[in-house]
């Protein structure tokens, strides 16, 4: 029994994700910058197709303010060089003007060919701070310009912050049926209300099983609002090996080099340094154990140099997999997970946990991705 009614009761699989380092985020040891793990194209890219080649269904493209690559260029530019993996691709709402970021989405989902997903993420923009209130509003409105653009023969949206009338959507119409899917993350009551009204997956970072059960509750009575459910996934870092004391020692050598005065200066650089969402991270740590664990397997130490997901799975094969097991039957069925170096790390997992797991793309599972090329405009439809 799933901790609330989700989505996708009987699905028997996951959609397991890998992470793409776009945004100076890759490290043999953490806060020890290393010109080879730099977040160029040629190192981001090769992550892409190693997660491809490993059997990942799924790979998260970040967006921040950091030396690095742009989400949707580095999503456009990795079309002609995958065929399989899906591409979840992190959208600041507002940085791009709504109709725009409409057609740039429909122009991606096209050149991938329904391998296009969507993190909706709220967050102020580089130089500015907006009010909590404001920033999710402006979302809410982006991601309604979104859905009609996807859905409706023309957009008609009168908000607070966007207006736009009798706009055709051809230019905007995407090749899956009704639009990618929208993943999305956030812990305020405003975060959740957005969420639970127009999203697909819900993301969570890790803390203990009681409290994703309670953040699962808690969106899922948001969507009940609406009459909706919801899909749930967990994001979290990953250490397995053969044995659970390999992987607590190559936790601990990643961290070997840190220091807590460099690892505070990366957490800070952060557009999302100040979220409740990081704020719960940085709690985990101070209620972790004298090694960083805050539960058996579910260790802290990440977090020390790193804003956002903050926590990783440090076990056997067997360990690891009883712990995603456990996530599965509370009710979570995308999984997106990321390791130090992540090319070395996708590896291992790849190696030691994805042949034991049934995965799936949630995209196709939704029934978003058509058989044959669309009827729209970028596909074969009536030229007008």
């Amino acid at each position: 029994m799933t901790v609330v009614p989700i989505t996708s009761p009987d699905l028997d699989a996951a959609e397991v994700s890998w992470f793409a380092a776009l945004c100076s985020d890759d490290y043999q040891f953490l806060g020890v910058p290393d010109g080879d793990l730099r977040s160029s194209w040629a190192h981001c890219s090769d992550i892409v197709k190693e997660a491809e080649a490993q059997g990942f269904r799924n790979i998260l493209c970040p967006s921040s303010y950091q030396v690095g690559q742009d989400t949707l260029s580095f999503v456009a530019g990795c079309a002609p060089i995958t065929d399989k993996i899906n591409m979840l691709a992190a959208v600041r709402c507002g940085e791009v003007q709504p109709i725009m970021l409409a057609r740039t989405l429909a122009t991606l989902d096209h050149m991938l060919q329904g391998r296009l997903t969507v993190n909706i993420i709220s967050s102020d923009f580089p130089g500015e701070k907006e009010e909590s209130a404001f920033r999710y509003q402006r979302s809410r409105e982006v991601v309604q310009v979104l859905k009609q653009a996807w859905t409706r023969d023309e957009i008609d949206h009168s908000g607070e912050v966007y207006n736009f009338s009798g706009l055709t959507t051809d230019p905007v119409r995407p090749y899956q049926t009704g639009g990618p899917l929208l993943y999305f993350g956030g812990y305020s009551p405003d975060a959740l209300a957005l969420c639970g009204e127009h999203c697909d997956v819900y993301l969570m970072w890790p803390e203990v099983k009681e409290q994703l059960a309670e953040r699962m509750k808690a969106v899922n009575a948001e969507a009940a609002k609406h009459n909706r459910t919801l899909d749930y996934g967990l994001r979290v870092h990953m250490i397995v090996r053969d044995t659970e004391a390999e992987a607590q020692e190559y936790a601990e050598y990643i961290v070997s080099k840190l220091d807590d005065e460099r690892g505070r200066s990366i957490r800070e650089r952060a557009l999302d340094s100040g979220s409740l969402g990081v704020s719960h991270q940085s709690k985990n740590r101070e209620d972790a154990d004298a090694f960083g664990y805050i539960e058996p397997n579910l260790w802290t130490g990440v977090g020390r140099a790193r804003s956002g997901c903050g926590a990783a799975l440090v076990g056997s094969t067997d360990q690891v997999m009883s712990k995603i097991e456990d996530y599965q039957k509370m009710g979570m069925r995308a999984f997106i997970f990321s390791g130090y170096p992540h090319l070395e790390e996708a590896k291992h997992f790849g190696a030691r946990i994805l042949p034991n797991m049934k995965t799936c793309s949630l995209p196709h599972e939704y029934g978003r991705v058509p058989a044959e090329m669309p009827a729209t405009p970028l596909g074969n439809g009536v030229r007008r």
